[in-house]
Parts: structure tokens; sequence; C-alpha cells
């Protein structure tokens, strides 16, 4: 396209380049590149940030650095040109300033207080795509507080549609698309509070259509027996579920109280109802784990296989995926280092030896993208020289797995003089000014602190939908926040 890849080398006439979504909360290794980033809810600041532009360019003679620092006055837009980073003598961040008056120390985060209608009128492809179907999202946000879990942080708080919106939604999206399954989405779809309803009254105006309702986020603790029952009255799909961790002891550590019995139970009620396959996804490297909690991944896989046979005398079609656990930033772990390359592959091969005689089958992700995951997500602004000198040494579409060159990314992290580890592995302190600390979530920072000590004590912190407020933040500024803090 001929844009200069480098923001400092664009001129008046380049366009502007913005980034936004999930990744956009730490957004530094990509400051040499991006212009301007858009930090969370994109509903209200885009239409905001589309006026301003267009407002500004009526003003004749206006130059590049001038509209920039126009549009950084809208909340929610940050232009990484306009902060100083310093560092100490032992490479961490000693400061984070703005350059001109008027910038703002930090950035909030973009909050929408209610979801806006259903796109029900979306364009449709001339060729078969991934996810292919008609979707709504029925709520948006999560507060279950798992510690390890950045969406459950960026993303709060919880905000819901009313069923009779998405009966609508769904009748429309199916009529003017034509698709025959719907997909309904959210960080936890049984976690909607009118789930068990929502899925009967579908079922029962499309009872004669063919459709198949995909629930693509379930948690197997509010994944009930009516809502199993109301599921089959469809088309079936295969259950898809994270337990995350083998052992009830870590689990308590990452605040997901989810015991096995109820694992167990879930999975051969599922299966006695006809449901004969489970996908099971679980984290390795998580904070405080043992052997012992890789062991208990093969057990419990073990026992829900016997379970599911005893309950419905047929066999339930189990696959486990391992990753990496990747600490992310505004999360409680945030300051916990990734386990080694090293580390990753002997634990898998623990898992393995004791899923020998199971029926269960085994994948996981290569450790070495894992770890170049865990680079970048916790780097700094430094990290930009490297992702271009990988760039320019080939390196593209990584997230293929083959097209992920693990050698070209050394190369880079050597050529300038970057110490991967730095990032991924190492433990940081609490104390410690953190690259994406100017960019502010509504969680504050001692209520991250305070979830993470809670980890190392596996004390449980309940979610703020079902009883008081935790105070971790959104009360300040969410009008449903709060209402329960006492």
């Amino acid at each position: 396209a001929g844009i200069p890849v480098l923001s400092a080398e664009r001129g008046h006439s380049d366009p502007l380049i913005i980034a936004g979504g999930s990744c956009a909360l730490n957004p530094e290794p990509m400051s040499d590149f991006i212009d301007l980033f858009v930090l969370g809810e994109g509903e209200e600041v885009l239409p905001e940030l589309l006026n301003a532009f267009r407002a500004f360019k009526k003003e004749a003679g206006a130059g590049r650095t001038e509209l920039l620092r126009h549009l950084s006055k809208i909340p929610g837009v940050y232009v990484p040109a306009f902060y100083d980073v310093s560092y100490n003598g032992d490479n961490t961040v000693s400061s984070l300033t703005p350059r001109f008056a008027g910038i703002p120390p930090t950035v909030q985060r973009r909050m929408i207080t209610e979801l806006t209608p259903v796109v029900t009128s979306p364009v449709i492809p001339y060729i078969a795509t991934v996810h292919d179907r008609a979707m709504i999202e029925t709520q948006r946000g999560c507060t279950r507080g798992c510690r390890f879990c950045n969406a459950g942080i960026i993303y709060r708080p919880v905000r819901e549609r009313a069923c009779d919106e998405i009966l609508r939604a769904t009748a429309e999206l199916l009529k003017n698309t034509g698709y025959n399954e719907m997909s309904l989405l959210s960080l936890s779809t049984s976690d909607y509070s009118g789930i068990e309803e929502l899925i009967k009254a579908i079922n029962l105006k499309y009872r004669n259509g063919n459709l198949k309702i995909s629930l693509p986020s379930l948690r197997l603790d509010s994944f009930s027996v009516a809502l199993m029952d109301a599921i089959t009255a469809g088309k079936k799909t295969s259950l898809t579920f994270a337990p995350e961790a083998g052992s009830e002891r870590l689990r308590r550590v990452i605040n997901k109280s989810l015991t096995d019995d109820v694992i167990i139970n879930t999975l051969a009620m599922a299966c006695a109802r006809g449901w004969n396959a489970v996908k099971l996804y679980f984290m390795m490297g998580l904070p405080s784990e043992t052997e012992a909690d890789i062991n208990s991944i093969a057990s419990l896989a073990n026992r829900i296989g016997w379970d599911a046979v005893k309950q419905s005398g047929r066999r339930l079609n189990i696959k486990i995926s391992a990753s990496a656990f990747v600490p992310k930033p505004h999360t409680p772990f945030q300051w916990v280092g990734q386990i080694t390359q090293d580390d990753m592959n002997e634990r898998i091969d623990t898992l393995r030896h004791g899923l020998k005689k199971s029926e269960a089958r085994l994948t996981w992700q290569d450790s070495r993208v894992s770890f170049i995951e865990a680079v970048l997500s916790r780097g700094d602004r430094r990290l930009s020289q490297a992702i271009y000198r990988a760039w320019k040494l080939g390196a593209t579409f990584d997230a293929w797995s083959e097209q992920f060159k693990y050698g070209i990314w050394m190369q880079a992290f050597e050529d300038c003089s970057i110490d991967p580890s730095f990032y991924a592995n190492r433990q940081r302190r609490l104390d410690e000014l953190l690259p994406w600390d100017h960019m502010d979530t509504g969680v504050s920072a001692g209520y991250l602190k305070q979830e993470y000590i809670n980890s190392t004590k596996e004390t449980a912190t309940e979610d703020c939908r079902f009883g008081r407020c935790n105070a971790c933040g959104l009360e300040r500024l969410h009008p449903k926040c709060g209402i329960t803090l006492g």
C-alpha cells in the first residue's frame, strides 16, 4: 500500500493507523507502528473519533501532529508518540509521562452503559467461512473473577440483553441471512440469567426449522440438566468446557472453585442425554502448580470416562487440550513469571504418561508459541524494534502453525539486544511500575494486588452479581456497580 510501517515516518498525506480490541490495553509493544489506539468498547468512541476527524480536517493547513493532539482529547484515545518512557538500571520502567500539556497521564477505557441493538443485517460472504452462522451477543462482561483472565477484567461489568430482544433479533437474523445455525455469544453464555428460558423459546419457535443452537462458551457450574435438555431439543453439537486446572486446590488458586464431583457428574449426565463428545481445556504452569496438579488432569479425565459409561452405558469421547499459562496485563497474575519451555515440555510428558492408559486424546500448544505470546503480552515499547526486525527477517502470520518461525524471533531479539525471558519468565515486584500502568481499565491496581494475595491463600472471591460488591474499582464509574457495597 506504500504506507510507511513506522508511525514516525508517516506524513500529512498518509492515513492514520488505528488499533483497538483487547490487546490494545497493553499497546506498548506496537507503539512504533500505531498512530493511535482506541481503548475499550467502540460503540460510542468510534463515532466521536470520526466526527472529530471530519471537523478538524475542515481547518486548512492543520498538520498531522496537531490532528493527533486534537484526537487525543477524546476519552479512550491513546497516542503513544505523546508519551515518554524512561527505564531503571535493571531495565524496569521508571516513568511514563506525557510530553505535552493537556495530554492525560492515564487513558481511561471506554465502556458503554447499555448494549446497542443487535446487527440483524450483517454482510454475508460468498464463500463458506469459519463461524459461518448467525451470531448474537447475549451479554457482555463477566464477574466470575478468574484470576488469570484478561477478558474478565477489561469487559466488566456484566450487561445483558433482554430475552425478548434476543428472540426478535433471532427472527430477523435468520430471515435476512438464511442461516440455519445460531450462535449465542458471551464470555460465559450459560451465565446469562435467562438462558434456559431463551433456549426453550428458540426451540419452540423453530422446532420444525432444523435450527442448530451453538453455545461456544460454557461453564460447568452453570450448565444445568434443564439447559442440557433444552439444547438437546435441537441438533446436538459437541460440548466444550474449560476446567483450567486438574485439581480442586489449583482451581481455588485461580478462583475457579469447581469441584471434581461437579465436573464428573455434569459430563456424565450430558453423556446420558445423548452427548458423546467433550473437549476440556487446561492450562499448565499456573502459579503454585505441582506435579500432583498435573497428574490430577489425567485422574479427572479417567474418572469422567468411567462415570459416563456407568451412567449411560456409552463411551464419552474426551479430548484434552493443554497450553502453557501466559500471564496477562490487568489481571491478578500480571506479576507472575511464565514457566520455562523446558518446564512446560516436562509437564506435557508427565501428562502424556498419566493418560497412557486412558482413552482421552491429548493435544497441546507449542511451548515456543506460548513463550513468544508471553513476551509480547507483558512487553514494553522497546519490543517494537524486535517486532520490526522479526518482520524484516520474514515473520508473518505467526498465529498459523505452518507460518510460525521461532528462530526468526530469537534472532530478532538477539539483533536488538533484548532478553525475551525478562518479559516472559520474570516474577515482577508488586510495587514495580508496569509498562501498561497508564492504561486504566476501571479496575484498580489495589484490587488486583489483593486478588493476587488471595490466590496465595487459596481464598475465594465471590461473583458480585450474586452478592456484595467486591469494590474492584468499577463502582466509581458504572451506575449499576456498588449498589450492594456495604
